[in-house]
């Protein structure tokens, strides 16, 4: 069956920032949520661990399917089942509901994750790394304009009018992914459930695992975290503690977009040694103080440095194993929200126990463990190739 590697790489782009969108889309109307539903602290805290749990539902399921029975329904289902997540929470009046709808459109955002992920790494021939950076920068740009766009329309339309909006934008990928072919399954005659087992046992893919348990968390950490830590440090205010984020964002996304070309000429080793100092340089200046100017600085640097994390990582992952790519991503994948929710979990208990001011030295920690496992990764895959015996 022939298919179209462009097409398909584009609808993956269209795909994972609506992935992008639904990240950001909670935190972005939780104040108007909880106004409308009548939410406490405790509410609105529970909605907030439904969102990851959803995601890590969504990833601990899409691999094993995909591999099994190809994209193509996967994405198409798990779109039209992010589209029931957002209507459902423009729609509901129900505090019980709202959890579920949130549960429902953090399993479909998990499984468009890591599906266009493990899509992308398929019908790349090589550089792997260099098209996930790409693919990486629609998520970025669907993180970063989804507040950007409430913040400039909500004067003229309700929160519950864009969300139908995006919804719809939603339904139309799937639409998308319906229409066009792709590549047939790569286990069509049933799981290799014995082949699988090797994965759990495959010291460096778990090493990539770890990696992105402290990746995922610490850009967690920055975006959930930066604007208390500024706002309680220094004497910024709200609003400049905000742009100072976006900052991060902008660079993670400029990164991704110029990591697609760097990553085609470059070793991944090397791009990773200088995105580790980009971070290291990034968090020293926001530890060090001194004002907005300096902050917005470091976090721009520490977004350019953080970047190319998943994408490099993801790449090896899917070079080590092409015929069960989709199950090494899920298994990474989930991994590293688990890392997001017990870090962030354990970050609000020392925010709380001793205050916000360790926020960049718990960061620094993660930095430099995500400096001594990618020194081993690639020390490893030196020696032993970096395919699996799989392939």
């Amino acid at each position: 069956m022939q298919y179209k590697k462009r097409l398909i790489f584009w609808a993956s782009c269209a795909g994972i920032l609506m992935f992008g969108i639904s990240v950001l889309t909670l935190g972005s109307i939780a104040p108007d949520l909880r106004l409308k539903l009548g939410l406490d602290e405790r509410s609105a805290g529970t909605l907030f661990s439904v969102l990851p749990a959803g995601m890590l539902t969504g990833s601990l399921i899409f691999g094993p399917v995909a591999d099994r029975f190809g994209y193509r329904i996967l994405l198409a289902s798990a779109c039209f089942t992010l589209f029931a997540g957002f209507e459902g929470i423009a729609i509901v009046s129900s505090k019980t509901l709202i959890n579920l709808f949130v549960f429902i459109a953090g399993t479909a955002g998990g499984a468009i994750n890591g599906s266009t992920s493990a899509l992308v790494a398929d019908i790349s021939d090589d550089k792997k790394g260099a098209d996930l950076s790409l693919l990486g920068s629609f998520f970025c740009i669907g993180a970063f304009g989804m507040p950007l766009l409430l913040g400039l329309l909500k004067p003229w339309f309700s929160f519950e009018a864009l969300l139908t909006v995006v919804g719809i934008l939603t339904m139309l990928t799937g639409i998308l992914f319906l229409s066009i072919k792709f590549p047939p399954p790569k286990q069509p005659f049933g799981f290799p459930l014995k082949q699988s087992m090797k994965l759990i046992r495959d010291g460096v893919l778990i090493l990539i695992a770890f990696f992105l348990f402290f990746q995922g968390s610490t850009e967690a950490l920055i975006n959930n975290w930066t604007t208390t830590y500024l706002i309680d440090r220094f004497p910024i205010v709200q609003s400049k503690a905000l742009y100072a984020l976006s900052a991060f964002v902008a660079g993670m996304t400029i990164m991704r977009l110029l990591g697609g070309r760097i990553l085609r000429t470059m070793a991944e080793k090397n791009l990773m040694y200088i995105s580790f100092a980009l971070s290291l340089t990034g968090l020293l200046l926001i530890k060090a103080g001194g004002g907005f100017t300096l902050a917005a600085t470091g976090l721009f640097l520490t977004g350019t440095g953080l970047a190319v994390g998943f994408p490099v990582m993801l790449g090896l992952a899917g070079n080590r194993y092409p015929h069960l790519s989709g199950t090494a991503f899920s298994l990474v994948l989930s991994v590293s929200l688990i890392g997001n929710m017990l870090i962030n979990y354990g970050m609000g208990f020392i925010a709380s126990a001793f205050g916000i001011r360790f926020l960049s030295s718990a960061i620094l920690v993660e930095l430099a463990i995500m400096i001594l496992i990618g020194i081993t990764i690639f020390s490893k895959t030196k020696i032993s190739g970096i395919t699996s015996s799989l392939k």
